[in-house]
């Protein structure tokens, strides 16, 4: 029952992440500095944007990876007893 649970919610958490179209992770500040460069003809924008996403995103990767192991390393440590 567990198990099926947590797939279920892996499942609506990468469906959430797959559906929304483009984010704007950026603060005011680097939103203008972003927006002048493109206007200037410059492409330093869209890396920008991009770099926020990722570092947002390595965290709960790292902590979903860890749980999953430690998950997997309990449950099989509960079958050996």
């Amino acid at each position: 029952m567990k198990s099926k649970t947590i797939i279920s919610l892996a499942f609506m958490m990468l469906l959430a992440f797959c559906l929304v179209p483009e984010l704007q992770a950026q603060c005011p500040m680097c939103k203008i500095a972003a927006d002048s460069n493109l206007r200037d003809g410059g492409t330093a924008g869209h890396g920008l944007n991009t770099g926020i996403l990722y570092m947002f995103a390595m965290p709960y990767l790292l902590v979903f990876t860890l749980g999953y192991i430690w998950y997997r390393n309990r449950k099989e440590y509960d079958k050996s007893e």
